[in-house]
């Protein structure tokens, strides 16, 4: 039987509130994850971004984070030094974050934020080498007169064109695992699905594990393989993307029928009734 490439078991995150207590954000959760792409979806606060960045090591210093199990590859992330987990980052685990506008050196052109990515993970590799996987990985985004854009500030930069520059730096590597946190939100439609054909490429091509984060249940149904859905820190459902629609936890068919179809009724869509018996108990 084939190793799972994530492995993760009661994972617990809770941050300090005003009156000393600790507030549980994350609550108990479980999953594993092979070279395939897992899409976790649910409302902001749900905990979906909170678990990829534990699984990355990034969580900040404040939050207490608890796992009976978390596993990469066999390697135990819980015993990992600081130094181990950092030598993971950017190289066989990589994260494409929300928004570039906070993830982006604003005194920096965006070009050697990519080449900087790329060297650290080839020491020996020339600039000039550095620079053309760069320019390279930029065109296959799509990105138009990539040479120019090499040499732009953040700022001077689209919010779409952030997002590509971001996705360029996670996965001109080539990592084993992609955690990719509402990639393509700010994309338009055209572009949204080039790069979903990038990354699902690479998740066929380097037998990749890809976890996708997204608002977006029709998205995840057409591009991924299996669902998770969390509610309230917990995963309260997980199945096959192509059974999105044949859901059977009440939330899950709630998140679909506050979708909007083109030749739905014109009625007002419905609200979403949350239910107490949902967070299940601590």
């Amino acid at each position: 039987m084939t190793r799972p490439l994530v492995e993760i078991e009661n994972l617990r995150i809770a941050f300090p509130t005003e009156d000393g207590e600790y507030h549980q954000a994350v609550r108990g959760v479980s999953f594993s994850l092979g070279r395939e792409k897992l899409g976790i979806v649910g409302e902001s606060g749900s905990g979906k971004s909170l678990s990829g960045r534990a699984l990355l090591g990034v969580l900040p210093d404040y939050a207490r984070m608890q796992a009976d199990v978390m596993r990469f590859d066999g390697i135990d992330l819980l015993k990992a030094s600081r130094g181990e987990r950092r030598k993971l980052r950017g190289g066989r685990l990589g994260m494409v974050l929300q928004d570039p506008k906070f993830s982006l050196n604003p005194v920096m052109p965006v070009g050697q934020q990519v080449v900087e990515a790329v060297r650290i993970g080839d020491r020996k590799m020339s600039y000039a080498d550095a620079r053309k996987a760069t320019i390279d990985i930029l065109e296959s985004l799509h990105i138009r007169q990539p040479e120019l854009v090499f040499d732009r500030y953040p700022h001077e930069l689209s919010g779409g064109m952030g997002q590509r520059i971001m996705i360029a730096m996670m996965v001109v590597r080539e990592p084993d695992l992609l955690i990719a946190d509402e990639p393509t939100s700010a994309l338009d439609v055209t572009v949204q699905l080039q790069v979903l054909s990038i990354l699902d490429e690479l998740v066929t091509r380097r037998q990749m594990g890809l976890i996708f984060i997204s608002h977006d249940l029709q998205l995840v149904s057409r591009f991924c393989d299996r669902i998770i859905v969390m509610y309230a820190g917990q995963i309260v459902e997980t199945l096959k993307a192509n059974e999105l629609h044949s859901a059977k936890h009440e939330y899950t068919r709630g998140l679909l029928a506050c979708l909007p179809t083109i030749d739905g009724p014109l009625e007002p869509l419905p609200t979403l009734q949350r239910q107490s018996s949902w967070r299940q108990a601590l």
